[in-house]
């Protein structure tokens, strides 16, 4: 197990740590799907994607080891655009952290959405059994077949804003 996972806001500057993140964590999805719309940024499309969605890298002893993005689509609607880690640190909680850090620091949510692809019987375990989503839809993410999750608050756990 690593020791402290932290999470650090990341900044235009570091859009090449973050694409050595994605392509290390979604090499295999490039290689299983022949496409993957997170592996192979060029630093310019890294850089917009800062801009256009904030990311926080997963700090785990002490060393980037992934990233989590997350945007508010509507008022207390989020939706997570990427969580990943990378392989050598897969399976270690990291992924359950990230989830609590979310919900923490967007506190003001009511519905997370996610997508993940059909067949990644361990991210669909992951989202539903660690994290408590439900699938709401499948959906299809150019030639590859999606399911779209969604987290719902609590009504008593629903802040008043």
């Amino acid at each position: 197990m690593p020791g402290e996972i932290k999470f650090r806001k990341a900044g235009i500057a570091d859009a090449e740590l973050l694409i050595d993140i994605y392509n290390a964590s979604f090499y295999d999805d490039l290689i299983r799907y022949g496409e993957c719309p997170a592996y192979g940024k060029s630093k310019e499309m890294m850089e917009q994607s800062i801009v256009d969605c904030p990311k926080f890298l997963i700090i785990a002893d002490e060393k980037p080891v992934g990233s989590v993005s997350c945007k508010e689509t509507e008022k207390g609607i989020y939706e997570i655009g990427c969580l990943c880690v990378i392989p050598e640190y897969q399976g270690r909680g990291i992924g359950t952290h990230a989830m609590e850090f979310i919900k923490a620091h967007y506190s003001d949510w009511n519905t997370l959405t996610l997508i993940t692809p059909a067949d990644k019987s361990e991210n669909i375990k992951f989202y539903c059994d660690r994290c408590g989503f439900d699938t709401k839809a499948f959906e299809m993410d150019g030639n590859v077949k999606v399911v779209r999750f969604v987290l719902e608050r609590d009504k008593g756990e629903r802040k008043t804003l």
